[in-house]
């Protein structure tokens, strides 16, 4: 008997959607070889996500003491009462955040290694669209047959040709986790969803904060309303803000940074984090030596089912034309394997995305926008309630932020925007109407427990109720 050759998947790149695309490769029977150079989970898990929104929840816990005598609750010692003061130790805090992230790749390398992946460890490019060259360092090159190829190499931060990140005094998002102490000013260039985060968290952990804004708004791009709460916020938390300003240059000047604005104007700070986008890794692949097609970015151009100009290659994640965001990546990695093994695929529906910004109060978006409706890309009703309203954030001191729901004209749940507490929590249920074409009356008839945040979800889904003609 004749033994049928399994089909071979190689996967470059080991985060969120490589990850994905190598188990599910795994349960559809396939042969799977998985190539990282850095650590299982990519930057997602060991430089990016996981470290920053532990920072984040930090930060978060901070806040939660810094306002518990708004719900009336006192600190003393010896009978005396006192005013909390939070001191921060941000070496512990970055190593714990570093030992998390490593625990999560160590789990996540496990799980892979259980499953019959076999993991190497080394950097891949392509030498034609089915083949892949493995360089692993003091070794012979490998060259792998595959019948198809998983491009999962993520983004790098990018970098300004007069602010070069050091390591020092100026850093990017993968850099901070070396400080050791708080730093007494820091300045954050950009104000995207990374910018606005970390300025959020450094403020919450008692930094001042300067933001270097080249919109006139914060997160532009954003829900306005929820852009304007997130700038009012920032405000009355002391961070300042310089709208519509660029950063021309970066100087570490040995004890502090000097930021020049494109006006001349100097930004004097302890420290600088670079916030300015990402650029993706595809250089050097031999990407374009085989036939895929590439944007004027670098980014590689796929479909709805992770697919490129190549048949046989895919490409999930940051380096993708996607959404960057590793819940998508990583639907991708599976859509991929799916499709190319012959199993259902279903294409990804970007527009039916969650994301969310995790600044305090987080924004959680998803579907068609406000804007989208005044623009006429669609035809539609809004309805907004301020959590003002709501007796569950009355009673947890929530003083800002709304849930705004979105929906067609025959009533059916088409986008939802939650500024709030663990908005990325609550926007599931909106999430969950958009991709099952619920109506609002379904979503209002569901439901809810008293008193909660959510509730203003029913609300708003009430409110949007079209009388029968």
């Amino acid at each position: 008997m004749i033994e049928l050759q399994k089909h071979h998947i190689v996967i470059i790149g080991g985060g969120p959607g490589g990850y994905e695309a190598a188990l599910a490769g795994r349960q559809l029977g396939a042969e799977v070889t998985l190539i990282e150079r850095q650590g299982i989970g990519g930057n997602a898990v060991l430089t990016d996500v996981v470290p920053s929104k532990t920072l984040i929840a930090t930060a978060e816990a901070a806040r939660r003491v810094t306002h518990a005598s708004s719900l009336g609750v006192r600190f003393s010692f010896a009978g005396q009462q006192i005013k909390p003061k939070i001191e921060v130790d941000l070496g512990a805090v970055n190593q714990r955040l570093l030992d998390l992230a490593e625990e999560q790749s160590s789990d996540m390398l496990e799980t892979l290694m259980e499953a019959g992946v076999r993991i190497i460890h080394g950097s891949g490019r392509l030498d034609g669209n089915h083949h892949v060259i493995v360089e692993v360092e003091g070794q012979k090159p490998e060259r792998l047959e595959a019948k198809t190829v998983i491009v999962a190499v993520g983004a790098h931060p990018r970098t300004l040709p007069d602010a070069a990140p050091d390591g020092e005094r100026i850093f990017n998002w993968t850099q901070l986790y070396k400080l050791q102490e708080l730093p007494e000013h820091m300045i954050v260039v950009g104000s995207g969803v990374t910018g606005a985060e970390f300025a959020s968290a450094y403020s919450h952990l008692g930094a001042e904060v300067s933001l270097i804004s080249s919109r006139s708004t914060v997160l532009p791009g954003n829900d306005a309303d929820a852009a304007a709460v997130i700038e009012h916020v920032f405000r009355a938390n002391g961070i300042n803000i310089y709208s519509e300003s660029r950063a021309a240059k970066v100087v570490n000047t040995g004890d502090g940074v000097e930021v020049t604005l494109a006006d001349g104007k100097i930004v004097k700070g302890s420290h600088c984090l670079m916030a300015v986008g990402g650029i993706p890794n595809t250089a050097g692949l031999g990407l374009e030596e085989a036939g895929v097609a590439l944007n004027e970015t670098g980014h590689i151009i796929v479909n709805k089912v992770a697919r490129t100009s190549r048949a046989n290659v895919y490409a999930v994640g940051d380096c993708s034309t996607s959404l960057p965001l590793a819940s998508v990546s990583a639907m991708q990695g599976r859509t991929a394997v799916f499709h190319t093994m012959g199993d259902v695929a279903a294409p990804t529906q970007i527009r039916n995305v969650a994301s969310n910004v995790f600044t305090a109060p987080e924004i959680a978006s998803v579907g068609w926008s406000e804007q989208d409706i005044k623009d006429k890309k669609v035809s539609g009703y809004v309805e907004k309630i301020d959590l003002a309203t709501n007796p569950r954030a009355k009673m947890q001191g929530v003083e800002e932020g709304f849930i705004k729901l979105i929906c067609s004209t025959g009533g059916t749940v088409i986008g939802g925007v939650v500024v709030a507490p663990r908005a990325s929590d609550l926007i599931y249920p909106i999430a969950v109407a958009i991709e099952n074409r619920l109506t609002v009356d379904e979503l209002a008839n569901t439901f809810t427990v008293y008193p909660s945040l959510s509730g203003s979800i029913s609300d708003a889904a009430r409110a949007l109720h079209q009388p029968v003609d």
